[in-house]
């Protein structure tokens, strides 16, 4: 079975620099609260997206986390590249502003079918030909906190795109999906993430997963919500691995050491 490396490297003010394939960021903002480290993540991003009210967000929230910084300066700095969904949150006056700096509008209201995370990923991986799609990976913030059911959908999305790498930030933690098809590698970036994390199984309960480098860890274990599912571990080691014959959730959570720009 293949082995699959996942690494919080775009926490860290830098991307190490190795001898591996370079990952390829693209960034969507939901509605929700920004996290902190918003700024760091845009950085690193080479394609930034914000889903429908996400606009709003980086319009009023981007400039307190610089309150240094000029208000227009940094609206302007921050410009999103697309604005995308159904358009019922986005303020006129935010679409009139970036509009008026080039960022595309995509109007998706015909769909009323599939949430705004949805479109933004199934948009990032059909419509984005400029964008390197070997080492992509999405990072999705607002996607956590608020409605219960909207987490719930931004779930689903790391399901029905189980092939993509997303990952689901918050200001506390992120979660990720661990497919069933790949054996799991683990890089702790310990300067800005754990020690708490969680394995959860999603989509059918687990007959069996084995883990190295936690404190409490697998060892051919059964996990089923109703039964045991492994929350509130803790990482002990900076190499983690996981195998399961269900897909996972994994989860981690965050220092508050993370580089706020």
């Amino acid at each position: 079975m293949d082995v699959m490396t996942h690494s919080s490297t775009f926490l860290l003010p830098s991307s190490p620099t190795d001898n591996g394939p370079s990952t390829t960021y693209a960034l969507l903002v939901l509605n929700q609260h920004l996290p902190r480290f918003t700024p760091l993540l845009w950085k690193h991003a080479q394609l930034r997206i914000c889903a429908d009210g996400g606009a709003n967000r980086v319009y009023d929230e981007l400039p307190r986390l610089l309150p240094h910084e000029d208000v227009i300066d940094v609206r302007k700095r921050y410009k999103p590249d697309v604005i995308m969904g159904d358009m019922d949150s986005i303020r006129r006056e935010v679409i009139d502003f970036y509009t008026n700096l080039g960022t595309e509008i995509i109007d998706e209201s015909h769909d009323q079918d599939t949430t705004d995370l949805h479109k933004c990923v199934a948009f990032i991986r059909d419509c984005t030909p400029n964008i390197e799609k070997s080492n992509l990976c999405i990072l999705v913030t607002g996607a956590l906190g608020g409605r219960f059911d909207h987490e719930v959908g931004n779930i689903n999305v790391l399901c029905r795109f189980s092939t993509m790498r997303i990952v689901l930030l918050s200001d506390d933690c992120l979660i990720k999906l661990l497919p069933r098809t790949h054996c799991h590698e683990i890089h702790i970036q310990s300067s800005v993430e754990g020690p708490h994390c969680g394995l959860i199984p999603i989509g059918m309960p687990s007959q069996s997963t084995t883990t190295t480098g936690l404190q409490w860890d697998l060892a051919d274990t059964e996990m089923k919500f109703g039964g045991l599912v492994s929350t509130s571990n803790i990482v002990k080691e900076e190499r983690i691995t996981v195998q399961s014959d269900s897909d996972l959730l994994w989860t981690i959570s965050f220092k508050k050491a993370i580089e706020e720009c």
